[in-house]
């Protein structure tokens, strides 16, 4: 039976290997402009206005907004604690690559920014789903642009979208 130290140990060398084919290094000018603007669209002005705003308009689209909100927080909060407790340093500080963007802080497991986005994008897609492809494709390309630009593994980027989702359930179950 694999321990699960190996286990860990064989998943880490293969989110390292996938970071370092997919990270933008060597990249074009426009390419690294496009992923640093995707980038932004995960970060948190952007998330919280695309949650709050619904707020200030009443009835479905207020609960829709509160159900985003909430969702954003939750997961933020969930992010905040595993990232504390694992304290996986970021890609630029264990291997040699470097940042295209500035680092939010140290730690990089989970994803931050791919958890905001997907929060937000869950929420509006089980309100709208005419929407959700879109949405949905926006929230992925947002994680994609974290690895892209060096700032995350892909393991970061799918662990936080996964907590963004089952959040997102959680809210709008309850």
């Amino acid at each position: 039976m694999i321990s699960t130290t190996m286990l860990l140990s064989n998943l880490g060398a293969r989110d390292r290997t996938l970071f370092q084919r997919c990270a933008l290094a060597d990249s074009s000018r426009l390419s690294r402009l496009f992923w640093k603007f995707l980038t932004n669209a995960g970060g948190a002005t952007c998330t919280i206005l695309a949650a709050t705003l619904p707020l200030l308009v009443a009835g479905s689209f207020a609960d829709i907004g509160r159900h985003a909100v909430a969702t954003l927080v939750f997961s933020h909060l969930i992010v905040q604690v595993i990232k504390r407790t694992v304290g996986r340093p970021r890609p630029s500080c264990a291997m040699p690559s470097k940042s295209l963007v500035v680092e939010p802080d140290r730690f990089s497991f989970p994803s931050g920014h791919a958890a905001a986005a997907m929060s937000v994008a869950f929420i509006y897609a089980s309100a709208f789903p005419s929407l959700a492809v879109p949405l949905v494709v926006l929230a992925v390309g947002v994680g994609m642009s974290r690895v892209f630009l060096g700032v995350h593994y892909p393991g970061d980027v799918i662990i936080g979208q996964i907590i963004a989702v089952l959040t997102g359930v959680a809210v709008l179950q309850g």
